[in-house]
């Protein structure tokens, strides 16, 4: 049922978050600079209230403002895990800012706008509002990746990321208008019920389309961003990063494929395909001689999107499930590492060379046996849940006959498990370095739950499972 006003119940999260937003600017500017701790803790419990509202939402599919957004299980599933990676990063970040003495309150405002932006652009249900979503989120991103005003490496982050971040949405925008023009239509199901038979021109939209959406997962080729960024913007930022902008990314360029193009499905398997393997094969060579911590997991990170994709390739209702798990195990193993990336601190500075983590498992057995576990999770490594992560995409492209898909796959893991377990190897036979300072509470309680998730998820993974089976069924 299609209707201009929705009922409240469907885009209360969304308007919770809006309305916050505002309310936050407001007594920032009122109380100024002081008040940084303050709106931090009210941001994370807006955030908070959001992810209850989007779980507590009404069951089944409604669609709001003339079809411009549509809330489904798909849609609730993945905001869901979205909002939990921005609290959690928020989180992280406490500490961070008052030690390198950056607490400002425009900080956790930027986590509410972008998180907004990624609900609409999870829930867009046509090329406006995926456009509107997802301007929302970056311009948000570009600004707190230079937040460090002071530092020439995070304002150049900033920058790097603006100038591609317009690239791929002149992209983006140019493709929308050519399928608009070839379909007369921006509407999701209107476009799926127009396009039976690939054109030319159709064709060329579509792989604008999905070339701007590429940016935003950072999948080869469109990645090139990703390790500078990561490595020039704050760490609590490049967490952030790796985590719930990815949720949302990888979101809508399901829905899109799967909403707007089900009877192309030929053709854009070619590019996800392609884009899937690229990815995986260069996440792995590229990390192979990193030394700085941060780039390591950015290159991962890409590696990471290209696994996720294999289950997307395969275009059935078991692939897309297996994404879902895959991206929320992700997104739990990326959260762990980056509470271990936080804490490796020397005399009140920051250090980010994996040297630095000599002899960990000497100065800080715990730490360093999360981290291990986290880094061969990562790695693919059974029983962990990284490798059931792996073996769902893998199963469904096999299920959907793409066997050389997941043979390269399969090489691609074996080739990044040896900087994984590099990492490992500087914690554990190393000469000890001199100790990390001490581990602020917030960070232990997100890399205990982190790696506790990782190492026993193989228990009882039927919960996670069964709710992304129920999400990945409604996109069919």
């Amino acid at each position: 049922m299609t209707q201009l006003l929705p009922p409240i119940g469907a885009v209360l999260p969304e308007l919770v978050l809006a309305v916050s937003a505002i309310v936050l600017i407001l007594i920032g500017a009122v109380r100024g600079e002081g008040a940084a701790n303050f709106i931090t803790g009210l941001a994370i419990a807006v955030l908070a209230a959001a992810g209850v509202l989007v779980l507590l939402g009404p069951g089944g599919e409604t669609v709001a403002f003339n079809g411009s957004l549509v809330i489904d299980p798909f849609g609730r599933f993945m905001k869901a895990l979205a909002i939990f990676g921005a609290m959690v990063a928020l989180i992280m970040a406490v500490d961070w800012q008052n030690r390198e003495k950056l607490a400002r309150f425009e900080y956790a405002v930027l986590f509410v706008i972008a998180t907004l932006g990624m609900c609409m652009l999870v829930s867009a249900g046509d090329l406006i509002a995926l456009y509107l979503g997802l301007e929302l989120m970056s311009f948000s991103l570009y600004v707190l990746a230079a937040i460090n005003r002071d530092s020439v490496r995070s304002t150049e982050a900033g920058l790097k990321y603006f100038v591609l971040g317009s690239l791929s949405s002149g992209m983006l925008l140019y493709g929308s208008s050519l399928v608009y023009g070839f379909t007369g239509s921006v509407n999701f199901e209107v476009i799926a019920t127009v396009v039976k038979e690939p054109s030319i021109g159709l064709i060329f939209g579509l792989v604008f389309v999905l070339a701007g959406l590429c940016f935003k997962i950072s999948a080869v080729p469109f990645h090139m961003w990703t390790p500078d960024v990561y490595e020039g913007a704050p760490t609590p930022v490049t967490t952030f990063f790796a985590t719930a902008p990815k949720v949302a990314g990888m979101a809508i360029f399901i829905r899109v494929v799967l909403e707007a193009f089900p009877h192309v499905a030929h053709q854009w398997q070619q590019i996800v395909v392609f884009v899937s393997i690229a990815s995986m094969v260069l996440g792995a060579f590229a990390a192979i001689g990193q030394r700085n911590i941060k780039r390591l997991l950015a290159y991962s990170s890409i590696g990471h999107m290209g696994f996720a994709l294999v289950g997307l390739a395969a275009g059935t209702a078991e692939g897309v499930r297996g994404v879902l798990v895959y991206i929320a195990i992700y997104v739990a193993m990326t959260l762990g590492s980056f509470a271990c990336v936080l804490t490796m601190r020397r005399q009140g500075r920051a250090v980010e060379n994996i040297d630095e983590l000599a002899g960990l498992a000497r100065n800080n057995p715990l730490m360093a046996l999360m981290f291990g576990a986290l880094m061969f999770s990562l790695a693919g490594v059974p029983p962990l849940a990284g490798f059931l992560a792996k073996y769902y995409v893998f199963v469904a492209a096999i299920q959907a006959g793409l066997y050389g898909l997941a043979v390269i796959g399969v090489l691609a893991s074996v080739v990044g498990a040896y900087y994984y377990l590099r990492v490992v190897k500087v914690m554990y036979f190393d000469e000890p370095a001199e100790a990390f300072d001490p581990m602020p509470t917030e960070l232990k309680a997100v890399l205990a739950l982190s790696g506790l998730f990782t190492i026993f998820y193989f228990v009882y993974p039927a919960p996670l499972i069964e709710a992304a089976g129920v999400a990945a069924r409604s996109l069919f």
